[in-house]
């Protein structure tokens, strides 16, 4: 797919040499426009108040530090000053006089404020790669100390582990992806205790059903924690029955007729297969629309668990040296002694041949192969719009240059795109994207801001809105 014929955009010329630099003028924005640019200027202005206080706090508790570590129950009876340990392994003890002054300064309580300097303590001596990013104004001053707060208890080789892999990354992944870093990390650097969490973990499975606030309303809640594998097993069960339902003719919508179906296990009206066939897409249905693939009907399967692996391997585990694999089902960390138990316990275990994800496999058709959606699943974890963490599997497959417009049916021009976020660049005219490679996106909006979309995350190119309207030879959005 040639991406470079011509540009994306009608942007302004630069001068030729010697010639009069002309102000560039820009179109009057309306006011809900003026709006948003000054609401990014908000957001970038707290942003950097909340660092300037974060260096001072860090500077401050320099001037803090106890170099002795004693006892600080003794030192408490005597009424004297005692180091806490505030931070991980390795980090100062700050002096607790110190903190309760800061605390009054700041409008906290004794365990807010000690928990703040805490979190700024272990971002500036633990993270020191992270904290380079906090300060160079790449990763947010909150995300850095959520992270932070996260990796007090780690261990020296773990915290380190935490810091190198995930610097990079900080400013753009989710939330969810630094909590399964962090579980890797202790999983790598402390299998013992990972697994007493296991072990600990097994204990507090539970499926309650709330009746006390059952109602007129004819519903109920329902609220549980189970086996990882009952979840993937129960999800694709309620996935391919509503999915069932809906082709035999049921007009509810995605979310009911998933409840439907779990009043049809519940009740053992297991009349029809509920286990998914190998060749089923793997495209979560998000409701009917032009952008869906219908599922063709499915052959009868034998009952009992299936175990659908996609594998990911470094040099060492291949070697033996690395016990810590990665689930692709919910992109978590897994032990290999996990895996064992789960594969002794299923009754299938699928193998499905390696996939290249920058291949390119284009078709005429309009319908998406089972083995294209696998593999732009298997390239962009999420959504692709920017800042969007909504899982691949739930999302449309879009056509980045429509199927109508000359577009190929090929993973090179596929994109996974949410149904909210689809409708917006469908629908509201001025928002388009393209590829620039595999699994990189460039972006542009309505109102010219610009994004570039990467398997690290989200970077915003611009600014100020770029400006320039959208050229009209671009194919509009399908």
């Amino acid at each position: 797919m040639d991406l470079g014929t011509a540009p994306l955009f009608d942007l302004p010329a630069a001068p030729a040499a010697g010639a009069v630099d002309v102000p560039l003028t820009e179109a009057p924005l309306s006011r809900a426009d003026q709006l948003l640019r000054d609401i990014k200027d908000n957001r970038a202005g707290i942003n950097e108040r909340m660092l300037g206080e974060v260096k001072m706090i860090a500077e401050w508790a320099l001037e803090h530090t106890v170099a002795v570590p004693e006892d600080a129950s003794t030192l408490t009876e005597r009424g004297l000053d005692t180091g806490l340990p505030l931070a991980g392994e390795g980090a100062p003890l700050i002096s607790d006089f110190a903190v309760l002054e800061l605390g009054a300064i700041l409008s906290r309580g004794i365990d807010s404020v000690r928990n703040y300097v805490g979190q700024v303590v272990e971002l500036s001596h633990r993270l020191p790669q992270i904290w380079a990013r906090v300060l160079d104004g790449h990763v947010p001053v909150w995300k850095g100390l959520r992270i932070a707060d996260c990796t007090r208890d780690l261990g020296v080789e773990a915290v380190g582990f935490v810091d190198q892999h995930l610097a990079r990354f900080a400013a753009t992944c989710s939330w969810a992806q630094v909590e399964r870093l962090i579980d890797e990390a202790i999983t790598r650097f402390d299998p013992d205790l990972a697994e007493a969490r296991r072990a600990a973990a097994a204990e507090t499975r539970h499926f309650d059903i709330d009746f006390d606030r059952a109602g007129t309303n004819g519903t109920v809640p329902l609220h549980g924690e189970v086996d990882l594998t009952d979840a993937l097993d129960a999800e694709q069960a309620l996935r391919h029955r509503a999915r069932e339902l809906a082709e035999l003719g049921c007009t509810e919508p995605l979310d009911v007729r998933r409840a439907m179906a779990f009043g049809e296990m519940a009740r053992c009206d297991l009349t029809l297969n509920y286990l998914t066939d190998p060749t089923d897409p793997v495209v979560e249905e998000t409701g009917h629309g032009p952008h869906e693939t219908p599922s063709p009907a499915l052959p009868h399967t034998p009952r009992g668990r299936t175990v659908d692996l996609t594998v990911h391997l470094s040099q060492a585990a291949v070697e033996g040296f690395d016990a810590v694999g990665r689930l692709d089902n919910t992109r978590s960390p897994v032990t290999a002694e996990q895996v064992r138990e789960w594969c002794a316990a299923a009754g299938t275990i699928i193998v499905r041949p390696v996939l290249d994800v920058a291949g390119h496999e284009p078709t005429g058709a309009y319908e998406i192969a089972e083995r294209q959606a696998r593999q732009v699943l298997l390239r962009d974890q999420t959504c692709v719009y920017p800042h969007c963490n909504r899982p691949a599997e739930a999302c449309d497959l879009d056509h980045v240059i429509p199927h109508a417009k000359g577009g190929v049916t090929c993973p090179c021009n596929l994109a996974p795109v949410c149904r909210g976020h689809h409708r917006l660049k469908t629908h509201r005219a001025g928002w388009a994207y393209r590829v620039l490679a595999p699994g990189v996106y460039y972006w542009r909006g309505r109102t010219g801001h610009q994004w570039l979309v990467t398997p690290g995350g989200t970077y915003t190119l611009d600014t100020h809105p770029c400006p320039g309207p959208v050229k009209a030879a671009d194919p509009p959005p399908d």
